[in-house]
């Protein structure tokens, strides 16, 4: 095997990297945040890390589970925070593990916020977003001259119920749009972007863990979708993906699981 023909920063005892474990694929982890992983001393991980990547780490390295899966119980962030800053002042090399990337709503930018107050030495680690991952594991182009020439990716957690959005701006030619954390708020999203002026019969697609090898997609159109959804019952996480490049997938679909459709 040839030798990596490039040098990694050091990873610092008292320093905290927040690094991106990538959609799922645990394959899909850059260099950066391999050597990362191999070099710490403690790996403060989401829910979403993939096994593969934990069991992959140093015999001797200590595993801090901080969840922040949809629907179940986490610590609170602050209190996350809280523990890398005594982490790091313990002298230790803290690897801040999170699914996807951290900086694209992974609350990263909260978390190192944090340590910047209090002076602590950090490095962002980027990882591919669960938005890419998922989309090119589809055979679903984010961006394509026919198709689209803009894309938003935008949340769909509910806050006290509701998805507060423009939608009014949401609904532009040539766009296509993709909610991250919408399981829940399909029904809204699908209602909202029709009631404010989307083609009904727009292709999109919810795609379930993501460039797994338990990858399923749902492909309707805007419409139908929530029906689907309520028929199918796809458990999170997901990914959902509405715009004219959906209909390229049957064309692109490259990665197959035994999944079903």
């Amino acid at each position: 095997m040839s030798k990596i023909p490039f040098n990694f920063p050091d990873f610092e005892p008292g320093s905290v990297w927040l690094t991106g474990a990538g959609p799922g694929d645990p394959t899909l982890l850059s260099l950066l945040a391999w050597h990362g992983l191999q070099n710490s001393d403690i790996i403060v991980h989401d829910a979403l890390v993939p096994d593969e990547l934990l069991r992959a780490a140093p015999k001797d390295a200590k595993l801090i589970y901080a969840g922040k899966r949809g629907g179940i119980a986490s610590p609170k962030q602050k209190d996350i925070s809280q523990r890398l800053i005594e982490l790091a002042q313990q002298n230790k090399r803290v690897l801040r593990l999170k699914g996807g990337d951290p900086f694209i709503f992974g609350r990263g930018g909260e978390e190192i916020e944090t340590l910047a107050e209090e002076k602590i030495s950090f490095q962002v680690v980027p990882g591919i977003t669960s938005a890419s991952g998922c989309s090119a594991y589809s055979g679903i182009p984010l961006t394509h001259r026919d198709y689209a020439q803009s894309c938003i990716f935008v949340t769909g957690h509910l806050k006290e119920g509701k998805l507060e959005l423009d939608w009014e701006k949401l609904v532009q030619p040539n766009q296509t749009i993709v909610f991250y954390m919408g399981l829940v708020s399909i029904n809204i999203i699908c209602n909202e972007l029709i009631n404010n002026g989307m083609d009904k019969k727009t292709p999109c697609a919810l795609v379930q863990q993501g460039t797994t090898n338990t990858q399923k997609e749902y492909i309707s159109v805007l419409k139908d979708m929530p029906a689907l959804v309520e028929a199918k019952k796809p458990k999170a996480p997901t990914i959902f993906i509405i715009g004219g490049v959906v209909s390229l997938r049957d064309k692109l679909k490259w990665y197959t699981t035994n999944a079903e459709d």
